[in-house]
């Protein structure tokens, strides 16, 4: 029982992120005063760019003190990470800072590097040797060793941690070969496996965090340590005197939630945030337009229609899926809500990401997708099906929109409109009760395996129309062993050729996560999971 209860808190942390990574919507902003020219000026393919943009030069050097007012995209729903889906966007700053990752993904070389390890070495991707760094301690006094990091990883994966399900499908041993070296042998080579070192996985927790399930402590080796919390306001660390690298520079961290992305975009523009993490598309294109320093950090998947091929669902007739592809118009869709449709993209990976492939692009085709309905419906289909998405007047808009497409060649569509995130998750994840619903893959560049897995494999327990296809595995499989977009190029076509017959999900917009903040903070270190580490930031007086 104890484990049930922790895969579906785990569960609910997937969908809740899905829910809010799928939420966009069109609203007024007024031009920025201060910074930018607001004209526009800026092309799709500056905005949606991985990387740093627009950092200035400090004036001096680091200074001591003050705090960070940091407007987080949403709360981490625990500071177990167990219990909290591991992105930026949902929950890694805020663990990160409290317990810091084994590597870290520099976005600007593309390439992955120790930090509270000292090494991670292999020959052939499949043994990975971990070496970690001398003196690193926990924030309880106790040493971080080869011993803690196999018990925190073997407890992160038990109690199906983001991610933690990867690694055991794939593990074939982690052992500790001394106090400071573990060594990781999978089944097949897994080129980017750093990266699960630099996210979730690698969050190493103390011993004694996780002794008394029932009573966990956030006790990590990070530059911040617990101050206070108060779920749904804030989340407030304190510098760790004793962190490995030094005492950080700020005195203290506090993660605020102040509201939808507008919300946020106005609160930094007004002085009451250090910085704000930013998601929707025409926010992100104002905050790049007015020229803040930022962390962009450009993702495939931010749209999705999920869709159930659970047996006895519409959508478990493969022809149904094909349909309902052809159906969907992703300009027309962006256009009613976000106000552009310069981010649709129908691809499973989007245009402007270096693994997009030279497979065919799917084209809206009423007439084809009329012509599957048919033959479906010729077979016993009644034509009937449902769409999940929330009440708010943004996912209405979307549930309109798609509705809408789809009566226009013969389905007949009742929409499941629910409160709120929970009641979604609910019913995707836990009960399997929908035919389709909005939600997001968010496929990042440093690491588009892990992504797909957890989309398209059939053991992934983030799959949640339960899709299966042995030929779509053994083509994941193949796609791990790559370690850059040229030397997975033949894998990755072959992946998204098999994915555009099997529609296991409808594709319909690109986008970018932002982190933005004021000329003033300097020090900002993004890494993997669109997340940021604090333990170098100051504030320029």
């Amino acid at each position: 029982m104890k484990t049930a209860n922790n895969l579906r808190t785990r569960i609910a942390a997937v969908l809740c992120a899905s829910a809010l990574l799928a939420t966009g919507c069109a609203s007024d902003s007024s031009d920025d005063e201060d910074k930018g020219s607001g004209s526009g000026s800026l092309g799709m393919d500056e905005i949606y760019r991985t990387g740093l943009v627009d950092v200035p030069e400090a004036s001096g050097d680091p200074k001591q003190g003050g705090t960070l007012t940091v407007a987080e995209y949403a709360e981490a729903v625990s500071l177990n990470p167990v219990q909290t889906y591991a992105t930026g966007q949902t929950g890694m700053n805020v663990l990160a800072a409290i317990y810091d990752t084994l590597m870290r993904y520099d976005v600007e070389s593309k390439t992955f590097e120790p930090r509270l390890a000292e090494s991670l070495e292999t020959t052939d991707n499949v043994t990975w040797t971990l070496k970690l760094r001398d003196g690193v301690k926990f924030s309880d006094g106790t040493t971080l060793d080869a011993d803690a990091v196999v018990g925190s990883i073997e407890y992160y994966m038990a109690n199906y941690g983001f991610q933690g399900t990867l690694i055991q499908a794939n593990l074939k041993s982690m052992k500790a070969t001394d106090k400071s070296t573990v060594e990781f042998t999978f089944n097949s080579p897994w080129a980017t496996f750093p990266n699960l070192l630099a996210s979730g996985p690698g969050l190493i927790m103390a011993p004694a965090a996780y002794k008394n399930p029932e009573k966990f402590q956030p006790i990590g080796a990070g530059p911040f340590v617990l101050k206070s919390q108060a779920p749904g306001e804030k989340t407030i660390v304190a510098a760790n005197e004793d962190y490995i690298d030094g005492r950080p520079y700020l005195d203290e961290i506090e993660f605020v939630m102040v509201g939808a992305d507008q919300a946020k975009w106005e609160s930094l523009r007004a002085g009451e945030v250090d910085m704000a993490y930013i998601r929707q598309d025409d926010v992100v294109q104002d905050v790049r337009e007015a020229g803040y320093p930022a962390m962009v950090n450009a993702q495939s998947g931010v749209r999705i229609l999920t869709l159930n091929a659970r047996e006895g669902r519409p959508s478990s007739d493969v022809r149904v899926r094909q349909a309902i592809n052809y159906a969907i118009d992703a300009e027309t869709y962006m256009e009613r809500t976000t106000g552009t449709g310069e981010t649709a993209d129908r691809g499973l990976i989007a245009e402007f990401s270096e693994w997009a492939s030279d497979a065919e692009p799917v084209e809206t085709d009423p007439e084809k997708a009329k012509e599957l309905l048919e033959e479906a419906k010729a077979d016993g289909y009644d034509g009937k099906i449902t769409y999940l998405g929330q009440s708010d007047s943004t996912s209405k808009d979307a549930a309109v929109a798609v509705k809408a497409m789809l009566e226009a060649v013969g389905f007949e569509v009742e929409l499941d409109l629910v409160n709120n995130v929970a009641e979604q998750t609910k019913k995707v994840y836990i009960d399997g009760d929908f035919d389709m619903a909005i939600g997001a893959t968010s496929i990042p560049d440093e690491d588009v395996y892990s992504r797909l897995y957890a989309a398209l494999g059939s053991a992934s327990m983030s799959n949640p129309g339960r899709y299966a296809n042995p030929a779509m595995d053994k083509l994941l499989t193949d796609l791990q062993a790559a370690a850059s977009p040229e030397d997975g190029a033949e894998e990755m076509a072959a992946v998204e050729n098999l994915w555009r017959e099997d529609v296991p999900y409808v594709n319909i917009a690109g986008g970018a996560f932002v982190n933005a903040w004021h000329d003033d903070v300097h020090g900002i270190v993004p890494t993997a999971e669109s997340s940021i580490l604090f333990d170098k930031v100051w504030i320029e007086d």
